[in-house]
């Protein structure tokens, strides 16, 4: 018996192991891709290792293009997205779960239905809106929708409030506070999980999209980070493993906001399946 468990552990660890290093692999090869000359970039047969480690390609992809610029904007989209969407969702979802007004389960099963809408569908008429507006060729339409309160972030966060005991409700109400103190001063500071959650989910969409930057966005100094590197592909013939070097760039931000989120991000998930 007690072998049965020493082999289970084994083969578990060694399926978790194996799948882990075909996750990490393409990584692994690009981050080796984009330290190698061009010469050794185009080889056949590949080389997957370098002979020398060409650190200066990701100093080089500074000086091309308007890439600093670029990750300025996408810093500047993303972060209103992120603090829109915190505080519009956490909003309308406390509103779903804690308040009482007409046809509010109507309304929030309306709410959830817009998600089965694809988002290709409503490009027509947001761009037709933005137009009107004269918001086009502008960071506006990337990052505005975002403090709208979208139906994935009201989910989450009406979940997370329905989960809080109304013993807390009751209390703050006796000492006094009303529906606006008792969200900021008692709800949101328990949903820390939860709103990490949603900041996360946030800041790696809106970081990483590419559809709306190319619709809304014609000016080159207004490209957000992932069209600037397409843009600056013609700039690279004979050094395409710059743009790989310029990829892998891209990524630190991410890797840094989930090195910080990553205990109330996997916190959330614990708690979600406790009673």
């Amino acid at each position: 018996m007690k072998n049965q468990k020493v082999w289970s552990k084994v083969t578990g660890y060694s399926i978790i192991t194996f799948s882990a290093l075909i996750m990490v692999m393409p990584f692994v090869t690009a981050l080796f891709n984009s330290l190698k000359t061009y010469k050794e970039f185009t080889a056949i047969p590949p080389k997957w290792i370098p002979s020398v480690f060409q650190w200066s390609n990701y100093s080089e992809v500074f000086k091309l293009g308007n890439f600093f610029h670029y990750t300025v904007n996408s810093f500047t989209v993303t972060i209103l997205s992120v603090i829109g969407a915190l505080i519009s969702c956490s909003m309308v979802g406390y509103a779903f779960a804690r308040l009482k007004f007409p046809f509010k389960n109507t309304l929030f099963v309306m709410v959830l239905g817009t998600m089965m809408i694809p988002p290709v569908v409503i490009i027509i008429p947001h761009f037709i809106i933005f137009k009107n507006l004269h918001l086009l060729d502008s960071l506006t339409p990337l990052w505005i929708l975002e403090w709208l309160a979208q139906p994935f972030g009201i989910f989450l966060m009406r979940q997370a409030f329905m989960g809080i005991p109304k013993e807390y409700e009751e209390s703050a109400k006796l000492d006094g506070c009303n529906p606006l103190q008792i969200y900021w001063k008692i709800f949101m500071p328990m949903c820390k999980p939860t709103l990490a959650t949603l900041a996360i989910f946030t800041f790696m969409t809106k970081w990483n999209e590419i559809l709306a930057p190319i619709i809304y966005l014609t000016t080159n100094e207004k490209y957000t980070l992932p069209i600037g590197i397409l843009s600056l592909g013609g700039q690279w013939v004979g050094n395409e493993q710059y743009m790989v070097a310029a990829a892998l760039i891209s990524l630190i931000p991410i890797l840094i906001v989930f090195f910080f989120a990553e205990k109330y991000f996997v916190s959330n998930f614990n708690n979600s399946g406790i009673k």
